[in-house]
């Protein structure tokens, strides 16, 4: 399941970012303060949005993988030959529950159904240092003339400012970094081990 992203600049999204314990230790001093005013309980009852944000910052810090761990597996991902990054990408994405379809050609590698919406997916140019504009110019005109619901472009890479700013616009996702290293892991490891075994 994935959350919404807290408002830029609100509170919330402040102590989102920040250790968990942060929002403990606000939560503490909220404490401390509000029960020489109120029953303990009621004081009590004031810290509960801060422990709720402490839990959730906890949860978020725990499944977010370490810099080394992504880059690792951003390595592994570039080091892999296009069958078996595909092999990967494909797996990943069923076991998000999408039925998964090969294209041949063109722009679009994937295309997935899930719930009774298309889906269109581009990662043939997932070594790419840095992407541009251009390929999600390519993708979205594909997904207009497919009637697809939306477009996802995986890349071990990064994307130009302009890239992401069509793609905010356009309402596509853009699948990299730490996402993409969290999303594939499972996969990735499991490849590894099987390789291991062989």
């Amino acid at each position: 399941m994935k959350f919404p992203e807290p408002a830029k600049g609100s509170l919330f999204a402040f102590l989102a970012r920040s250790p968990f314990w942060v929002s403990l230790l606000i939560a503490g001093a909220l404490f401390a303060v509000a029960r020489n005013f109120l029953p303990n309980l009621l004081a009590l009852a004031t810290t509960l949005p801060f422990f709720g944000i402490a839990a959730f910052a906890g949860w978020r810090q725990f499944k977010t993988p370490s810099p080394t761990h992504v880059t690792e597996t951003l390595d592994s991902l570039r080091e892999m030959t296009w069958g078996q990054f595909s092999t990967v990408i494909a797996e990943t994405f069923r076991r998000e529950g999408y039925e998964v379809g090969g294209l041949e050609g063109g722009v679009v590698n994937y295309e997935l159904h899930k719930n009774g919406y298309k889906s269109l997916l581009s990662c043939k140019r997932w070594k790419v240092a840095q992407t541009g504009i251009g390929p999600l110019r390519e993708l979205f005109e594909v997904m207009q003339a497919r009637e697809a619901r939306d477009c996802i472009y995986v890349a071990t890479g990064d994307f130009t400012e302009t890239a992401r700013a069509f793609a905010l616009e356009k309402g596509m996702r853009l699948l990299n970094g730490a996402e993409l290293a969290t999303l594939v892991g499972p996969v990735v490891r499991e490849k590894r081990a099987e390789a291991a075994r062989k």
